[in-house]
């Protein structure tokens, strides 16, 4: 095996732990691993928190002018480092910036995804990249001569056991007793393009008074909330964030990665939001761990009766840890295959 100098760009704090053990595991291997990062939510914490060293290629903006005005400001950043570092190989989650300067500059690109509905970021992605990288339950259009599948979730690169030991420590952080029967719900701020025309709960306030009954309820919100629920709002540091999940009696949300995040976690998970993946698809269908509910005139009602439903069986935790297990026996670790295929890429 050869001494290899890997780009990983991450642009969403996912993306930096999709990655993290990948690329710690590069640089154990003795490769030269540089990350560079965009401004967005929590991902500078998560890589300060994680002893990343990093370069900072910018932010967003937030009207449609600065969009672009910042893309291209970041590509040209992260093209004079790409440049100045000469990687043998590029890397990103659902990343442009990668795959179009790798073109450029001839550098071979991996990029991975997950998401079917990120349609702008596919055409921006899936025609520059050299490889594109997916779940087998990714039921997306990608061209062939590019696609590589593995059998497992983006998840599963940060939250398999192999990496992953939960922290109770986190109970005493929120001040919830070991046997404190807990909801962990997450509303998201319906910013991101493929969010576009979409939408989850129709009415938040209406949903938590009907479920505040049932258990403590720890909401986690993207936006504002109404002064009668943010008294439910918790304030966790990132890299704490799956090891509430872990302990949650349930996840609750309009977020599909924590939905996900909560399943292979061995957490049930309801997921209320008109976009559907195939991921948490296959997740309901096969293992059971997942509960989608998309039809808008109904998904609310859908999601308070199957919790509560489901906050009523005692032995909820056994079960779905049961399930868990049997996701776990079927999907390979991700961080693994991650580690390999890049390390021995291009295929010989």
């Amino acid at each position: 095996m050869s001494i290899m100098k890997v780009l990983i760009d991450v642009g969403h704090p996912a993306d930096v732990h999709f990655f993290k053990n990948t690329a710690r595991n590069l640089i154990n291997d003795g490769h030269d691993v540089k990350i560079t990062a965009r401004c967005k939510d929590v991902v500078l914490n998560l890589l300060e928190a994680y002893n990343f060293e990093y370069e900072n290629v910018g932010g967003y903006g937030k009207t449609m002018l600065d969009k672009v005005y910042e893309y291209n400001k970041k590509s040209y950043k992260l093209y004079k480092i790409i440049k100045k570092y000469k990687p043998d190989v590029l890397t990103g989650f659902a990343n442009p910036f990668v795959a179009q300067l790798g073109r450029l500059v001839k550098i071979p690109t991996i990029v991975f995804t997950d998401t079917e509905h990120a349609k702008l970021a596919n055409i921006l992605t899936f025609r520059f990249a050299d490889v594109i990288c997916t779940p087998g339950s990714y039921s997306g259009r990608v061209p062939s001569q590019k696609h590589v599948t593995f059998d497992g979730y983006k998840e599963l690169a940060y939250l398999h056991p192999n990496y992953f030991k939960p922290d109770p420590a986190i109970l005493d952080r929120l001040n919830i007793a070991k046997d404190d029967r807990f909801v962990v719900l997450r509303f998201v701020s319906w910013k991101a393009s493929h969010d576009i025309g979409q939408h989850g709960f129709i009415n938040k306030e209406e949903f938590i008074t009907k479920l505040k009954d049932h258990g403590r309820l720890l909401i986690a919100s993207e936006h504002e909330l109404s002064k009668n629920l943010e008294k439910y709002r918790i304030s966790v540091p990132p890299e704490k964030i799956h090891d509430l999940l872990y302990y949650t009696m349930m996840y609750i949300g309009e977020g599909a990665t924590m939905a996900s995040e909560a399943a292979v976690l061995g957490t049930p998970a309801i997921y209320v939001n008109t976009l559907r993946l195939g991921y948490l698809d296959e997740q309901e269908e096969k293992y059971g761990l997942v509960y989608n509910f998309s039809d808008p005139k109904t998904a609310q009602e859908q999601a308070f009766r199957k919790a509560v439903e489901l906050l009523e069986d005692k032995n909820l935790r056994r079960k779905w840890r049961k399930k868990r297990e049997k996701l776990l026996k079927e999907k390979i670790n991700v961080t693994a295959w991650m580690t390999e295929f890049i390390e021995n890429y291009p295929i010989k």
